[in-house]
């Protein structure tokens, strides 16, 4: 903590040592000078600092400046602003230092005992380093080699379902250890340990299917199973109508074959969702969203992917990859869609050595002091830059268009502007790359010349387009070109039954909401109201279907 005013100083030295002096060292400076001496001398001697507080207001000029500070000097390091209740002349420029992400939150300074509003948002930024931070409590342990795919993907999913992982180089002697410990000689990698069991499980190399069933969360589903409505994805768009279903008293079932949030759970920061005017990481917002889903009562299927969807008279019958399948009256198709591949040969064989497809937020600590590359024109492109600024020594944005303001959102253009180790490029594309041990250099093709520039990469993120999951669709349900589903009046063709719902495809009772709908907005918000909206649409269709019934009986 850091502030001129001796008050100030008083009252947040105080308030923070008192909750959290038992598990963090808190230090206190008065004033800007002594604050970055400290901070220098933390960075000389390899400390690890968690969050800095300074105060900003009247006595406080400098309060701005020293996180700015700290962002260079400890980029993992959580940045919050203190001003004083009614210190509404500052706002704009509190305000454009979030939009900048010179801080992460501003606190209003604690007026009375005790301030819990003060304490959550303390809580808050304290929950985002320990996450960022991959420390603490390990409820699995995995041993492997970190620079092969299968131990990046198991790494990146643990960390998107919110469970608290340690990752063990299997060449370190503390991986060499973990292995005698287990018994294991020459084990196929990576070892996964479920260690939250009453006897730790112990997994060499398993499918996401063994792992989801060594956790004894997800029980296999009854034979003569049947549910109201089965919700297919686990991204915003099928978490909402989740959330509202089950809420509302359907029987509801959510199958993701991945993990929790899609491609939203991947963002180190949405700003633009409302609610959250100091932002909210995307694996915070949907991790929500599943505990609220989960307490209303709706069954989740994890680590299972649908291969296929029919009709049985009333019923639509969902095929999964385990062999089984299980019934609905409703289905919501919400699984998404994932980032289009480079096709770069040698870049395809170091997925996961120095080249990641999304945010991929769990390798970001990695990245100290490295050259980082990210491909893409759309907001996650932007939050995946500016997540990785914090740690890379520069970043450089990778842009096949000549600007970014019909794709990305100007909050997020404005951050990447203000960050001072992010470069943007325009008009190139990579076509080459590769390294011995994993990425070394890439190859980037100037659209306009078409001359190839070879430059130093240490690791390489991309986020290019979108590619639909409906390849399991084929044949029941209507595309278009793209793949993308049809809903409502996109529909080429007239149904002979009734003209579809809003949001309902060609199958009758089927719905599609979020990014795998044709002509959706790419947008969190939108895919939660699509969720949402297509649950009362859901009503409706079933009501239909009981008068039918009772008419027929």
């Amino acid at each position: 903590m850091a502030s001129e005013h001796a008050e100030t100083c008083a009252v947040l030295s105080e308030e923070i040592r008192r909750r959290y002096g038992a598990d963090y060292e808190v230090t206190t400076r008065h004033g800007a000078d002594e604050a970055v001496s400290t901070l220098v001398a933390y960075r000389d001697g390899g400390a690890e600092v968690a969050l800095v507080v300074s105060g900003y207001g009247e006595h406080d000029r400098d309060g701005l400046e020293v996180l700015a500070r700290a962002r260079r000097l400890h980029p993992a390091a959580m940045r919050a602003v203190a001003v004083g209740w009614g210190d509404f002349g500052r706002a704009r420029e509190v305000f454009d230092a979030l939009a900048t992400g010179e801080i992460h939150q501003y606190l209003v300074r604690p007026e009375h005992r005790p301030d819990e509003e003060f304490h959550r948002s303390v809580t808050e930024l304290l929950e985002d380093w320990t996450l960022g931070s991959e420390t603490g409590f390990e409820a699995v342990r995995v041993i492997g080699d970190p620079k092969t795919s299968r131990s990046h993907e198991l790494r990146d999913s643990f960390a998107r379902n919110h469970i608290p992982i340690g990752f063990h180089d299997v060449r370190s002697d503390t991986g060499r250890r973990m292995l005698d410990s287990l018994g294991l000689d020459d084990p196929e990698l990576p070892v996964v340990v479920v260690r939250f069991t009453a006897e730790p499980t112990v997994l060499a190399n398993p499918t996401d299917l063994e792992i989801a069933d060594a956790f004894g969360l997800m029980e296999p589903l009854p034979a003569d199973a049947h549910f109201d409505v089965a919700i297919i994805g686990a991204g915003p768009a099928g978490l909402a109508a989740a959330v509202y279903a089950a809420s509302e008293g359907l029987d509801t079932l959510v199958i993701e074959a991945e993990a929790v949030g899609g491609q939203a759970g991947t963002s180190s920061l949405i700003r633009n969702y409302p609610g959250f005017p100091r932002g909210v990481s995307g694996h915070r917002l949907t991790y929500s969203a599943f505990q609220q889903a989960w307490s209303f009562g709706a069954t989740f299927q994890f680590m299972r992917k649908v291969t296929g969807l029919r009709g049985d008279g009333a019923d639509r019958v969902i095929e999964m990859s385990d062999g089984s399948s299980v019934r609905a009256a409703a289905v919501v198709i919400a699984t998404g869609s994932s980032y289009r591949r480079l096709d770069v040969p040698e870049l395809e064989a170091l997925i996961g050595n120095g080249v990641f497809y999304g945010a991929a937020v769990s390798e970001a600590p990695a990245m100290v002091g490295k050259a980082v590359f990210v491909v893409g024109g759309g907001n996650s492109a932007g939050q995946a830059a500016v997540h990785l600024a914090k740690y890379a020594d520069r970043v450089t944005l990778l842009v096949r268009g000549g600007d970014l303001a019909a794709s990305m959102s100007e909050y997020l253009i404005r951050e990447l502007d203000a960050s001072p180790n992010i470069s943007i490029r325009f008009d190139v594309e990579v076509v080459g790359g590769g390294g011995p041990d994993g990425l070394d250099r890439l190859v980037v093709r100037d659209r306009t010349t078409g001359d190839d520039e070879a430059v130093a990469a240490d690791a390489l993120f991309l986020l290019i387009g979108s590619r639909p999951h409906t390849g399991w669709l084929e044949g029941s349900v209507a595309r278009d070109e793209w793949g993308f589903v049809c809903t409502g009046q996109d529909l080429s063709e007239e149904r002979s039954d009734r003209p579809p719902l809003p949001l309902e495809t060609s199958m009758p009772g089927v719905f599609a909401v979020g990014d795998v709908r044709r002509g959706s907005v790419k947008r969190v918000a939108s895919a939660v109201g699509e969720g949402a909206i297509a649950v009362q649409y859901l009503h409706r269709y079933l009501e239909e279907m009981r008068r039918v019934a009772v008419g027929s009986s």
